[in-house]
Order: C-alpha cells, then structure tokens, then sequence
C-alpha cells in the first residue's frame, strides 16, 4: 500500500512538473512572438497558454482520482469516430502547399493584396484586427462558435444537469486562502480587468482585440478566485449570467451579419451598416470584437468554475454513498 500510494505520488509530482514546463514554454513563446512584432498572438500565448491552460490542466489534475472508473459505454463506436476524422485530416493535408513555402498562394496574391488595400478599405491602423474581423469574418465567427462549442462539450462531460456545474458547493474543499496572497493579488486585480477593457476597444488601434480582451478579463476573475476562494468569484462573476452572455456574445456576432443583409448587403459587409463604408467597417469590428470578448470571458469563467467544483461535488457524493 505504502508503494502504491509512493508511485502515485511520484507520477502527481511529475504531472505537476511538465504542466509547468508547458506553461513556461508558452511564457517562452510569447515572448518570442514579441520580439518578432505580433503581439496580438503573444498577447493570446500569455494569457491562453501561459495562465488559463495551465490553471485548467492543474485543476484537471486536482480532481483526477487514483483508479479510473468502469465505463458505462462502449468505446469503440468514439475510438472509430476519432480515427475515421483524424485520417480525413491528414487526407487533407496532402493538398495543402508546402509550409513556409515563398511560392504558397497567399504570398502570391492574399498578403499584398490585404496590405496594399487595408489602409483604404477598413482605415484601421491594426491590420491584424483588420484582416481577422473584416476580410476574415467568417472564420472568426467560425472559431467563436467552435469556442461556445467547446464549452457545451466540457459541460456535457462534467455533468451539464447537475447543481455543482454552476451553483457553489457548501463546502469549497479548499485551503483557506491566505492573507499574503489576498494583499499581493487585491491591488493587481482593477488592473487586470480594465487592461482587459483597454485591449477589448483599443485593439482596432493597437494590438489586441476581443480573444485577447475576453481571455484577459477571465483570468482576472480567475486570480481573484485563486487568492479569495471559489465562493468569492462565484459572486463576482455567477455562473447563471455567464451561461447567457456565452450564447449573447455569439447572437451579436451573427446578428450584425443578418442586419448588414436586412441593409441589402452580403452576410458580414460591414460597409453597409453606415453612411460612409470605412465608418461602417468601424461600427461593424467594435460590435463584433465586443461579441467575441463576452464570448470568451464567459467561456473561460465557466470552465474555471465547472473544474473548480467538480472535485467538490464528487467527494461530497462518496461521502453520501458511504453513509
């Protein structure tokens, strides 16, 4: 038994150690995206990689069990599922142009043709906002579904139906926080979140934008949640206003592209959505931008919350079965 219980925490502390090096890696890369002039991605590496990634694969690991539990399904038809897709992926591959390649098609004709035409066609000094939420709009409303998708898919694996998903436990089953880190982290918090407001309507004139933004806010709350316990952030960010603001953050971004046809424009024409189109392609990114940010923060939050109690609730369970 002594053995067993040596092994297992030998292999927790190794866990430990590499999600650590993930997250200084990610600390690492952004900082290399920096010195290379996109902080938009370094901003996105920091906050995604270095922080939210790492707190999440950290609470993963708080709440995995020694033993796993006998599956109640089988799994074959999901090993099929992922095998059948992951080979399509790989299928499509082989058509794509080589990585890296000068002769790719989009330096040939896509990048000079974004470059030359941005300054007059969206006026934003950003042009990496402008190519993310103008002239490719709809992939980043695709990967604002895919994010509001992902949190649905935890959700449903956690336990969607059940209370601890998204009301606070009794019993946080933590650590009482302690007053050193309550006095460190309360002054940086304000900071945080209005940075997070600053790169959320500046990032048309700056780097930044709604990823960022969103990711930014979240890991404020999640700080506070850390230094002050769940119950506490709980309060500050509820879980019952978060779920809606996930889906509104969605609806705003499609709502503009179905108010730019109502205006006898295409799906997403920012240009048709004021008198002038330039102005138009400004209105247009702000309110999608914003949609993003809400999307993300909650999203973040959510999750944060979901993993933060689910380790509760399970010990409450068998503590419940055993008696």
């Amino acid at each position: 038994m002594l053995a067993i219980t040596a092994v297992t925490v030998v292999r927790l502390h190794s866990l430990f150690a590499i999600i650590m090096l993930f997250g200084i890696f990610s600390l690492l890369s952004a900082s290399i995206f920096v010195a290379l002039d996109a902080v938009d991605v370094a901003f996105t590496e920091a906050a995604v990689g270095a922080g939210v990634s790492t707190i999440l694969m950290l609470s993963t690991l708080a709440i995995t069990r020694q033993r796993k539990q006998r599956s109640k399904h089988n799994p074959l038809l999901p090993l099929l599922v992922v095998t059948v897709t992951g080979a399509m992926l790989v299928w499509g591959t082989w058509d794509m142009p080589p990585f890296g390649s000068p002769d790719d098609p989009i330096h040939q004709h896509v990048a000079p043709r974004f470059i030359e035409e941005s300054p007059k066609e969206v006026g934003l000094p950003n042009m990496v906002t402008s190519v993310l939420a103008s002239y490719r709009g709809y992939d980043t409303m695709g990967e604002v579904t895919v994010v509001f998708t992902a949190l649905v898919g935890v959700l449903a694996l956690l336990g969607v139906g059940r209370k601890y998903v998204f009301s606070p436990p009794q019993d946080t089953g933590c650590k009482p926080p302690r007053p050193i880190l309550q006095v460190a982290v309360k002054p940086l918090i304000p900071f945080v979140l209005l940075f997070a407001l600053y790169v959320q309507f500046h990032g048309e004139y700056g780097p930044g934008g709604g990823f960022q933004a969103g990711v930014i806010f979240a890991a404020g709350v999640i700080l506070y949640g850390l230094a002050f316990g769940m119950e506490s952030a709980r309060a500050l960010a509820p879980p019952w206003l978060l779920r809606p603001l996930a889906a509104l953050g969605v609806l705003i971004y499609g709502g503009v592209g179905v108010v730019a046809l109502l205006k006898g424009g295409k799906f997403l024409d920012y240009n048709v959505l004021a008198h002038d189109p330039v102005h138009g392609q400004h209105m247009g990114i702000i309110i999608i931008e914003f949609g993003v940010g809400l999307t993300v923060a909650a999203v973040m939050m959510l999750l944060f919350f979901a993993f933060g109690g689910r380790g509760n609730a399970d010990n409450a369970a068998q503590e419940d079965n055993q008696t």
